[in-house]
């Protein structure tokens, strides 16, 4: 063996040993997977009527990094997922977590910190309600409400225990807190109102209720069919309708109960394989010109107080909210 021999000999047998032995290891993140950004989010703003595509594409523009979106279902769903890969996380992004999860997301560990560059074009309290430790960064909002198709013939509720009267029996679609950040959200409204009652109130509610559908698209394309004449959704729904013509008989109720926000919020997840990426894209998720395509696609309230609101939100209601 000569002495060229000899050398790579050595130095393979020190590589093995080292990796043996110290777990030394080459980088296992390729440049191709450097410049894309993987984003674990729910149908609504991934598919094709959401703000994802068009915020995807000026990130892509501005950064040169492409975002793949995964549609995890909903954000239950969405945390779940990147609870169970934990340990070795696919996704470095989270779209979709809302303030009634953000407790679970919190001690699961499965997020990391990150505040953006740009805080102070936010609305104001959104961040505190979503724990206010910067696992999450808030990109949307609204009141949660029920919807009500006033051409139905049946007669507008204005209360939570309205809704339990005969008058509405099997008239109101709900959506399953196993798979909906909506179904999550009524239970939170009602355990808000009703406290230690809740229980005894959801019971009271059960002979109203139509179903319980899966996710919102679920739900809420059953009621625009009109198989009911009330179902959970936002105040800002009822902006949708209007900009596309489809009249103002579907009416988001303010209940004398009160009501309370969603929050949604988007988040790093911990080890993720293109932090860097995830930071730039979480910065741009609240950056003005992302946070313009939200009302008309998202149908919420953009984050950004700098947005100014398209004119078929200027009649959505505006109820006193819980706190």
């Amino acid at each position: 063996m000569n002495k060229h021999h000899t050398l790579i000999f050595f130095s393979t047998l020190l590589l093995l040993v080292c990796s043996t032995l110290f777990g030394c290891k080459k980088s296992s993140v390729s440049s191709e997977r450097l410049s894309q950004l993987i984003v674990y989010t729910y149908n609504s703003f991934s598919g094709e009527w959401g703000s994802g595509p068009e915020i995807a594409r000026l990130f892509e523009e501005k950064s040169g990094i492409k975002v793949v979106y995964t549609d995890c279902g909903d954000s239950v769903q969405i945390l779940s997922k990147a609870i169970l890969e934990k340990n070795d996380p696919y996704a470095d992004v989270v779209v979709g977590l809302d303030n009634n999860l953000v407790q679970k997301a919190q001690s699961s560990g499965v997020l990391e910190k990150y505040k953006p560059s740009d805080i102070s074009s936010l609305e104001d309290g959104l961040e505190n309600q979503l724990g206010g430790n910067w696992i999450l960064t808030p990109y949307d909002y609204s009141p949660f409400a029920i919807i009500w198709n006033s051409s139905s013939g049946v007669p507008a509720p204005e209360s939570f225990e309205d809704l339990t009267k005969d008058i509405y029996r099997k008239k109101l679609i709900l959506m399953d807190a196993r798979t909906s950040t909506l179904g999550v959200g009524f239970e939170a409204w009602v355990n808000k109102v009703y406290g230690d009652k809740a229980d005894d109130y959801i019971k009271r509610l059960q002979p109203s209720i139509l179903t319980v559908a899966p996710s919102w698209s679920t739900g809420y394309g059953m009621f625009t069919r009109g198989e009911a004449p009330l179902v959970i959704s936002y105040t800002t729904s009822e902006a949708y309708h209007v900009e596309y013509g489809e009249g103002d008989f579907r009416k988001a109720l303010e209940f004398t109960d009160g009501h309370i926000l969603q929050i949604e919020g988007a988040g790093i997840i911990k080890n993720c394989k293109n932090s860097d990426a995830a930071k730039k894209f979480i910065d741009f998720l609240i950056s003005e010109e992302a946070q313009n395509i939200i009302p008309l696609t998202q149908w919420m309230y953009p984050a950004n107080k700098n947005v100014k609101l398209p004119e078929c939100y200027s009649k959505v209601i505006k109820p006193k909210i819980l706190r």
